[in-house]
């Protein structure tokens, strides 16, 4: 990008998760496909996400959803998520922002009192209600693409930790999944720190030692991210969660990489794995209630519609229901006399590695 090639973002958080929705991103992404077009999105605009989610443009916790063309007609829009540590082929968190800021900015018509949008991602089509009040959206359903559970009480031996039982599901990101109390944490704000070094070497650990490939698109292959789970905390919740994104990969040779951020959310993708993990185990029922709260006491109210196939393996339908605001609109640039044309970090607030 220069001075004279702008491109247009709604600044949202989504149950305090912020999102940056990038609506004038269809002349930056090439591909027929979704799938495509992800891919094309990790190869070609590595630097792009570098230079609006790290500073002075960005912020550790910052992700953000690319608004493209739908690639097929049923479609509304198509959808890329960025994130710290790379592209994303879907996030519940993002679809939730991206929603809201088409109907509320009217680039999407909003119709009262519910409106229904079509999301085309990289791992199947993805189908949203927003409740609306005179044009204003009050909160978001995705009906997600389907999630199930690839291992169930795995032993994995983790660094500093011990050996651990975790589980393993897809729910639009593969997502290794470990009760807190077992890796010793509690899921308080005050202990978020080390929430994050606790997930970074779960996930250093689960990358070395287990195996995931999704049966529809074998470029998804690898654990996005790990969700400490504990007991409901607040009364009328099911579950605390916390779920860690590593910025960048975790070197088992260098502790200082052992960090990442926290989702401020309760998190779209792992919140639908969690679902299958528990419907796997007999713990959730079809159309039963799982209300998630995160460290920040917001919530995502999810359940399962239906049960369905991923290739071999049994699978969920999921939903989730949740809120976004607006927080602001921007334009970025970059001069090319700019020194960071890919942003910058440093490690007094920013996990080494990134």
């Amino acid at each position: 990008m220069s001075i004279g090639k702008t491109v247009h973002a709604i600044d949202l958080h989504c149950e305090g998760e912020p999102s940056r929705v990038l609506t004038g991103a269809h002349l930056l992404v090439a591909g027929s496909t979704m799938a495509e077009r992800l891919e094309y999105s990790r190869a070609h605009l590595d630097g792009l996400r570098r230079l609006l989610l790290r500073e002075p443009r960005g912020y550790p916790a910052m992700c953000s959803a690319l608004v493209l063309p739908p690639t097929r007609p049923e479609a509304d829009f198509g959808l890329v998520v960025m994130t710290q540590s790379g592209f994303s082929p879907m996030s519940g968190t993002n679809s939730i922002c991206a929603v809201t800021a088409l109907l509320q900015t009217q680039a999407l018509p909003a119709v009262d009192p519910v409106t229904s949008v079509t999301i085309d991602t990289a791992v199947g089509l993805v189908r949203a209600e927003a409740a609306v009040t005179d044009g204003r959206v009050d909160h978001v359903t995705v009906h997600s693409v389907p999630a199930f559970a690839t291992h169930l009480d795995v032993p994995l031996d983790v660094p500093e930790v011990g050996r651990v039982l975790v589980d393993v599901a897809f729910g639009g990101q593969f997502v290794v999944q470990a009760r807190a109390q077992d890796v010793g944490v509690a899921l308080e704000p005050h202990a978020a720190k080390g929430i994050t070094r606790v997930g970074a070497l779960i996930k250093m650990a689960a990358r070395e030692q287990l195996s995931v490939l999704h049966p529809d698109n074998p470029a998804i292959n690898y654990i996005g991210m790990v969700m400490l789970h504990a007991p409901a905390a607040a009364p009328g919740t099911t579950a605390r969660t916390a779920t860690v994104i590593t910025t960048g990969e975790p070197d088992p040779d260098r502790p200082e990489t052992w960090t990442g951020t926290l989702d401020r959310s309760p998190c779209g993708n792992a919140t639908c794995a969690r679902l299958a993990v528990l419907h796997a185990r007999g713990e959730l029922a079809e159309g039963d209630d799982f209300i998630n709260e995160s460290l920040l006491g917001t919530t995502f109210t999810a359940s399962i519609t239906a049960t369905t196939t991923a290739g071999p393996h049994p699978a969920v339908r999921p939903t989730i229901r949740g809120r976004a605001w607006i927080t602001g609109t921007a334009q970025f640039s970059l001069d090319p006399r700019d020194p960071f044309p890919a942003g910058f970090t440093l490690d007094d607030i920013w996990g080494t590695g990134t």
